[in-house]
């Protein structure tokens, strides 16, 4: 790490954008993220990464990360230049991070003593930023390489969940292979899986978020098209049975003794949308419920089970669960985030803003974690 004295302000480079269908998303965090970081405490470097992977110098204005007249913004809209790039060394030794533009003398942009990606989705909230960083030497916010990954794959995420005896609803993947060899048997299996379990299901990619590229699928006519629409995402597949119940999220955050969970959200039905969907999520707002209207055993049900999923996961720094509280009074566990969205009407912030965390003191809680923590085996 850089050398602090008394009169230095760690330097904290803010990562977002990024090459997954969830790039948007991540620059509407990052503008809430940039907002919320204290200046007298922290200096700010904002690092954007382009569509098709460019790492972009880009304006400290969250005010253009916004969604605008239904319109989302870009990391290509908020670079400086359409050309200059910068360069984190892969070295522990150097942290200077260095901008290039084509024909002009590199310049050193200073070092940085922590990054903040925000992130989602594959190349980066799946481990691939995490590992950079870990070869780098720079401490970053949330988990490390592996319950990065186990949290981006659904499919290997259920797989961990049920080794610890956590409770997952009923799922079917269908692997690229599978679908490359005889898509015709793929197929059938989905119609199998239905038959045993019913209809409606949801097909989804089993590496994305934001409910991006899901479909829920009320009968075999509506099939095709809802595989179609998630290997436009992802090549894997992961099918999943209805849940019929509330939906309850919980968030978790790393204090000095350990995990603690947040009071727990409920996303209640959305009338204009089939599901909690992209456009419900961001273009609509749709409010949720917090806190959550449980009662007293079942907050704590859901918030030990929170933990639990951290701690299965080897999860750090922060998690948002989401569960599905059923018509039988039963927890099932759907997913976790592990870099969950940080957006103004974001689940993660409200539910620890209702807990006694306010956002500004999440951020500076998140960073500091992250600053006493090495990087490698820990």
């Amino acid at each position: 790490m850089s050398s602090q004295t008394s009169s230095h302000k760690p330097r904290v480079a803010v990562v977002f954008g990024g090459r997954s269908s969830e790039h948007a998303i991540s620059v509407l965090t990052a503008g809430a993220v940039l907002r919320a970081i204290d200046r007298d405490k922290y200096d700010v470097l904002p690092i954007g990464i382009t569509t098709d992977g460019r790492w972009a110098l880009t304006a400290d204005d969250p005010e253009r990360m916004a969604i605008a007249d239904r319109r989302l913004p870009s990391v290509a809209e908020l670079a400086e230049s359409a050309e200059g790039g910068v360069v984190l060394p892969v070295d522990p030794t150097n942290r200077e991070v260095v901008y290039t533009e084509p024909g002009s003398v590199p310049k050193a942009l200073g070092e940085v003593d922590v990054v903040f990606p925000v992130l989602h989705g594959p190349y980066g909230e799946d481990g691939t930023l995490q590992g950079l960083l870990e070869l780098s030497g720079v401490p970053y916010v949330g988990s490390g390489v592996l319950a990065s990954a186990v949290g981006q794959d659904k499919d290997y995420m259920k797989r961990v969940f049920t080794s610890f005896g956590l409770p997952v609803g009923p799922y079917e993947v269908i692997r690229p292979r599978e679908w490359d060899n005889d898509p015709a048997a793929a197929r059938k299996k989905i119609v199998d899986f239905a038959a045993e379990h019913g209809w409606p299901l949801f097909v989804k990619p089993a590496r994305a978020g934001s409910s991006i590229g899901i479909t829920k699928v009320d009968d075999l006519g509506g099939l095709d098209e809802a595989l179609e629409e998630a290997r436009r995402h992802d090549p894997k597949i992961l099918v999943e049975a209805l849940l019929r119940g509330r939906e309850i999220e919980c968030g978790v955050l790393e204090f000095a003794d350990g995990p603690r969970a947040s009071v727990p959200a409920e996303i209640p039905p959305v009338s204009a949308h089939d599901f909690y969907d992209f456009d419900a999520k961001y273009i609509d707002s749709a409010a949720g419920i917090v806190p959550a209207p449980l009662s007293a055993e079942e907050t704590a049900k859901v918030q030990e089970l929170a933990v639990a999923a951290f701690e299965a996961a080897s999860c750090e720094g922060l998690v948002r669960a989401d569960f599905f509280l059923q018509d039988n009074g039963e927890f099932v566990i759907n997913e976790i985030n592990t870099l969950p969205g940080f957006t103004p009407i974001s689940m993660y912030p409200r539910m620890w803003q209702e807990s006694g965390v306010s956002y500004p003191e999440l951020i500076d809680r998140l960073l500091q974690a992250a600053l006493e923590r090495s990087t490698g085996l820990r």
